[in-house]
């Protein structure tokens, strides 16, 4: 059975910028798409700088992949995969989000 975390009212939300927030003793980044008004919900550790930083990344388009740029050493990481487009060695879990009654849930 999926158990699902609520997090955040959407509203509360800033697009094209993440939060953070602890599920189940992981440190999940959630971000929403401004264009698309999606939701994304990430590992927020990244793993080449060695530090839960992601959450402070903007997302950026690249190559047509929606991506969290991270805010240290600027790796790009899919949102939809977790596969970092500069270095194919590396990757971060992605995690399921949902909107329910206008708050963001997550499960990890």
């Amino acid at each position: 059975m999926t158990t699902w975390t609520p997090i955040i009212a959407k509203e509360q939300l800033t697009p094209d910028a993440g939060v953070c927030a602890l599920v189940n003793g992981k440190q999940v980044a959630i971000f929403l798409d401004r264009k698309t008004d999606k939701l994304f919900a990430i590992d927020n550790y990244c793993p080449a700088s060695k530090a839960n930083v992601l959450s402070r990344g903007l997302i950026t388009s690249v190559k047509d992949e929606l991506t969290v740029s991270s805010p240290l050493y600027k790796e790009h990481f899919s949102l939809t995969t977790g596969e970092c487009l500069e270095d194919e060695t590396l990757s971060v879990p992605v995690y399921a989000v949902r909107v329910t009654d206008g708050i963001v849930e997550v499960t990890a």
